[in-house]
């Protein structure tokens, strides 16, 4: 088949990833190629050279004077990512028939989702976040034109209101998150920020006694300076914004992976990459951890016990690591995937496939 994957506007899809979902397109854009597709990436310039793929040009687009003067403008943020994919959608309605057999929209845009009825080729929507107010206005008024799968069960029920989805949970490469010793500090990984509350996770490892590493990239620097700077030291470390293999060898000499959304986790990457390292993973259960992580691969409890998540962290650190990986091959890896998102993309094309 010949697929369009649409990310982000914002992230190239390179290491190290901005966040989850930069990483899952990677991996699927490289396991869709192997398996013998055509595929075509659109995403913020600067993605990985080294993926097989044919990347579409991001289009920009600076307003003038003239337009920002008035008080009611956007932002250039906003006005950029909306250049982008209108763009984007009137490239694919000239010469989406041409070119490509599906689209795979995996942004957060609603404009993606907002024309696709205007589009040759059928568009399949994977949605990746809680409700958005601007991507809810367009499946109230666009869901009939798309498909949609969800990447939790969690997710799935939370945009029921608007759209029926079919729940592909995430995947990731269980050759690349390789079993590792765990002989090492408590790890937490992803992008810190509020809502991620890392501040949690340093301070129930230091309630539990254990030294804890930090991971992933400074989204928001004036959290981390006022916040988690002053946690840094006795223990605590922020090891930088990691590639893939000094990061998944980071997880694999972990102890324990600790999760600590604040939010609703839509599924929690994070968690499935520690497992497949065999890291049992300690947490809040909010979002869709509950369905990610099982009983014999972590503990997860009450949000915002500080006092509970210190427990959880010294019990899951003992759990059996042979245990914990056997889960992720069973729940978690990338082939279970992209075989339902094959399917997905079959079913999408129905006759025109066979023809």
């Amino acid at each position: 088949m010949r697929i369009c994957l649409v990310g982000s506007s914002r992230y190239p899809i390179r290491e190290p990833f901005a966040g989850g979902l930069e990483a899952l397109i990677h991996t699927l854009a490289r396991e869709l190629t192997r398996r013998g597709h055509a595929v075509t990436l659109f995403a913020a310039p600067g993605s990985d050279p080294a993926l097989p793929v044919r990347v579409l040009p991001l289009a920009e687009f600076k307003p003038s004077a003239a337009a920002m003067a008035d008080r009611h403008a956007p932002s250039a943020t906003w006005m950029a990512e909306h250049h982008a994919y209108l763009d984007l959608m009137l490239t694919l309605l000239h010469h989406g028939a041409r070119d490509f057999d599906i689209v795979h929209n995996n942004s957060l845009h609603h404009l993606p989702v907002a024309m696709a009825s205007a589009l040759p080729v059928p568009v399949l929507t994977t949605l990746h976040t809680p409700p958005l107010p601007w991507l809810e206005s367009a499946l109230v008024l666009s869901a009939a034109s798309s498909t949609f799968t969800a990447v939790s069960s969690f997710t799935a029920s939370s945009w029921s209101h608007v759209v029926a989805s079919t729940v592909i949970r995430n995947g990731v490469d269980l050759a690349a998150w390789s079993p590792g010793p765990g002989c090492g500090p408590a790890v937490w990984t992803g992008r810190l920020v509020p809502e991620k509350a890392p501040h949690d996770a340093i301070d129930a490892c230091q309630r539990a006694g254990l030294p804890l590493v930090l991971a992933g990239p400074l989204h928001d620097r004036t959290y981390f300076r006022e916040v988690i700077v002053p946690r840094l030291g006795d223990g605590v470390r922020y090891a930088g914004h990691l590639c893939r293999t000094d990061l998944a060898r980071l997880v694999g000499d972990a102890a324990v992976a600790v999760v600590t959304p604040a939010w609703d986790e839509p599924y929690g990457l994070v968690a499935s990459e520690a497992m497949a390292c065999g890291t049992p993973v300690a947490g809040y259960a909010r979002g869709a951890l509950p369905e990610v992580v099982s009983e014999s691969a972590g503990l997860l409890v009450r949000p915002g016990d500080l006092s509970a998540l210190a427990a959880a962290i010294r019990a899951a650190a003992v759990l059996d690591r042979q245990v914990v990986r056997q889960h992720a091959e069973r729940a978690c890896g990338l082939t279970r995937m992209v075989d339902e998102y094959e399917l997905t993309y079959r079913t999408a094309l129905g006759p025109k496939l066979a023809a």
